[in-house]
C-alpha cells in the first residue's frame, strides 16, 4: 500500500482554490500509486479561520466547495480532508473521509486548544468518537492536531481497532517547534504502539506561518519521511505489515535558516495573498532596515522592493553609504529624500507653540513621523506595502515612535530579538554578502540626536533580551528574573518599560511571529492597568 501526505499552502477563505488544490494532489498522488491522501487540518477553508467561524454563510460556503470536491476526486483513491462541520447548530473542527465521490465518515476534533494563538473553544464543540476507517486491509485512525497532544483520543483510535495514526495539523511555527512535535508524537506512539502520519499545513496567514515539515514515523518512534521545511510539497509513503517503510528526509534546517525561511514565507504569502504590488520601506543604514530589506528581496525580487533613504542633520555619512551600497547591490529601486527642510519647517510652525521649551524627544519624534508621512505618501501613490523596520526588542519596550517609524503595514522582524537580527544578518551574508560589514558592526543608533546610541537609555542587547524573553515568553516575574542573576536595575527598567508600552503595540502593524509568545495576538494584556502584585 502506499499512502500520500499532501503539504498545502491554503488560504484562510479560498474555498473553492483549495479544493482545486486537495484535487491536484490527489491525482498526482494517484498517479504515484498511492491510494490514501492526507491533507491538512481545515484544508479547505485555511487556517485560522478566526470570527469567520461564526457565520452561517461561512459554512455554507465551505459546504459547497466539499461537495465539488466529492464530485469530483477520482473514485479509486481515499482522501481525508479537514474542513469545519455545522450540525444541528453545533460547529466542529472535522476531517472527512471521501471515496467513491462518497462522503464515508466524519471526525469530529476531541481537543480544541484555547492557549497562545488559539481560540477553538470560542467557534467549535468538541467530539468524542473515534473515527477508524479500513483501507486495503488496514485500519486507520484520524486525529486532528490537538488530539495528537494528549493521549485520550488515539488510545480511544486504537481501542476501536486502528493500526495506523493519521494526524492533520496547522501547526504553526515557532523556533524549535518541530522538535517538539516529534516528542509529542513519539509519546502517541510510545502509548499505542501504533505507527502514525503527520500532515502540516504550510504557508503564511497574517501573522503565523505555517511551515509544513510533515513527517511518518514507525511504531518504534523512528522517522522514517519527512518533507522539507516552508514548501508545498507531497510524499508517497510505501507500507508493509502495517508500517512505513524508509524514504526521502529532509535536511534539518540551523536555527537561524529556519528563521530566516519563516520571515521570507511570511512576508511572501502576505503580499502574494493581499494582492499587494510591491513593498517600501526606510532604508537607514541599520541592522534592522539593512535585515529588512534582504529578505524582502529574497521574498519577492528585486524589482517589487523599493527602499528609500530619508537623511536628516543628524544622519552620519556612512549611514548614507551603506544604505546606497546595499541598495545598489541588491537592484531595487532606491531614492534619497532628505528631511531637513520638512524639519525645520515643522520646528517653524511650532515655534510659538513650544516657546521657552528645550528640545527633547519631541523633535526626535517629529523626524520619525515626517519618514513616516512620506513613507505612507508613497504607498499611496503606488498601492507599495509599507514594511517597518522595528525589532522585537524595540516593540518590547516602546524604543519605537507611533505614527513614526512604527507606520506602515507589515511589521516583518518585530518578533525578532535584537540580538537574532545580528544573527540572521550573519546568516544572510553567509550565503552571500548582500548587508555591508560596517552595518552590522557598528553601535546601534536611531540617529535622532548628536552622538547618539541605543545603549544611551537601554541595556545592553544581551541582557534586555534575555529580561524580555524570561519577562514576556515565560511570564517570570521581576523578582524570579533577578533571582537568575540579572541586576535589580536592569530588570526593573525593561519590565517597567514592557508593561508601559503595551499601548504603543496595540497599535503597531502585524508581523511574523517565530517565537513561543510573540508581541501580537499571543499577548493579551490590558492598556489600563496598575501593577499592584
Amino acid at each position: 500500500m502506499k499512502l500520500a501526505i499532501a503539504q498545502l499552502n491554503c488560504m484562510v477563505g479560498a474555498m473553492q482554490d483549495n479544493a482545486e488544490q486537495i484535487l491536484a494532489a490527489a491525482h498526482e498522488a494517484l498517479a504515484q500509486g498511492a491510494h490514501v491522501l492526507l491533507t491538512p487540518e481545515l484544508a479547505l477553508c485555511g487556517y485560522p479561520p478566526e470570527d469567520l467561524l461564526l457565520r452561517d454563510d461561512f459554512y455554507a460556503a465551505n459546504q459547497r466547495a466539499l461537495q465539488w470536491l466529492v464530485a469530483h476526486l477520482p473514485p479509486d483513491i481515499a482522501v481525508v480532508v479537514g474542513h469545519p462541520h455545522q450540525v444541528d447548530n453545533k460547529r466542529f473542527n472535522a476531517a472527512s473521509l471521501i471515496h467513491s465521490q462518497r462522503i464515508q465518515a466524519t471526525y469530529h476534533k476531541h481537543h480544541l486548544p484555547n492557549y497562545s494563538v488559539f481560540d477553538e473553544e470560542r467557534y467549535f464543540a468538541a467530539g468524542t468518537q473515534p473515527v477508524v476507517f479500513d483501507w486495503q486491509g488496514t485500519r486507520f485512525g484520524i486525529l486532528i492536531c490537538a488530539d495528537s497532544w494528549e493521549p485520550g483520543p488515539a488510545l480511544l483510535a486504537l481501542q476501536a481497532g486502528a493500526q495506523v495514526l493519521l494526524t492533520l495539523n496547522a501547526s504553526p511555527y515557532h523556533r524549535d517547534k518541530q522538535h517538539t512535535r516529534y516528542q509529542v508524537l513519539r509519546a502517541r506512539i510510545h502509548e499505542t504502539g501504533l505507527p502514525m502520519v503527520y500532515a502540516n499545513m504550510v504557508g503564511g496567514q497574517d501573522e503565523l506561518v505555517f511551515d509544513g515539515g510533515s513527517f511518518c514515523m514507525n511504531s518504534q518512534g523512528q522517522l522514517v519521511q519527512e518533507l522539507p521545511m516552508f514548501k508545498p510539497g507531497l510524499a508517497v509513503v510505501e507500507w508493509a505489515a502495517q508500517q512505513p517503510q524508509a524514504g526521502d528526509i529532509a535536511a534539518p534546517l540551523s536555527p537561524e535558516a529556519s528563521v530566516y525561511q519563516a520571515l521570507v514565507l511570511g512576508l511572501q504569502d502576505y503580499v502574494h495573498k493581499n494582492r499587494f504590488p510591491s513593498v517600501v520601506l526606510g532604508l537607514s543604514g541599520g541592522i534592522d532596515s539593512a535585515l529588512t530589506l534582504a529578505i524582502a528581496v529574497d521574498a519577492l525580487g528585486a524589482a517589487r522592493v523599493k527602499a528609500v533613504m530619508m537623511p536628516s542633520v543628524y544622519t552620519a555619512k556612512i549611514s548614507v553609504d551603506d544604505a546606497h551600497q546595499m541598495a545598489t547591490q541588491l537592484g531595487v529601486a532606491y531614492s534619497v529624500l532628505p528631511i531637513k527642510s520638512l524639519f525645520d519647517g515643522f520646528r517653524q510652525t511650532l515655534a510659538d507653540e513650544f516657546s521657552g521649551t528645550a528640545e527633547d524627544t519631541t523633535e526626535e519624534n517629529l523626524q520619525a513621523r515626517i519618514r513616516g508621512m512620506l513613507l505612507m505618501a508613497i504607498s499611496n501613490k503606488f498601492g507599495s506595502l509599507v514594511l517597518t523596520t522595528g525589532n522585537k526588542s524595540e516593540t518590547a519596550v516602546g524604543y519605537s515612535t507611533l505614527y513614526g517609524d512604527m507606520a506602515g503595514g507589515f511589521a516583518l522582524i518585530k518578533d525578532v530579538p535584537k540580538t537574532l537580527v545580528y544573527q540572521l544578518a550573519h546568516y544572510r551574508n553567509r550565503l552571500g554578502e548582500v548587508i555591508p560589514p560596517r552595518i552590522i558592526t557598528r553601535a546601534p543608533s536611531a540617529e535622532l540626536r548628536d552622538n547618539q546610541t541605543d545603549q544611551d537609555s537601554l541595556p545592553a542587547y544581551e541582557i534586555l533580551d534575555a529580561i524580555m524573553e524570561a519577562y514576556v515568553e515565560r511570564d517570570l516575574s521581576p523578582q524570579a528574573i533577578i533571582a537568575l542573576g540579572y541586576r535589580e536595575a536592569d530588570v526593573q527598567r525593561v519590565t517597567q518599560l514592557i508593561d508601559r508600552n503595551e499601548y504603543k503595540r496595540r497599535q503597531a502593524a502585524i508581523g511574523v511571529r517565530i517565537t513561543a509568545r510573540g508581541c501580537g495576538k499571543d499577548r493579551r494584556y490590558p492598556i489600563t492597568c496598575r501593577r499592584g502584585f
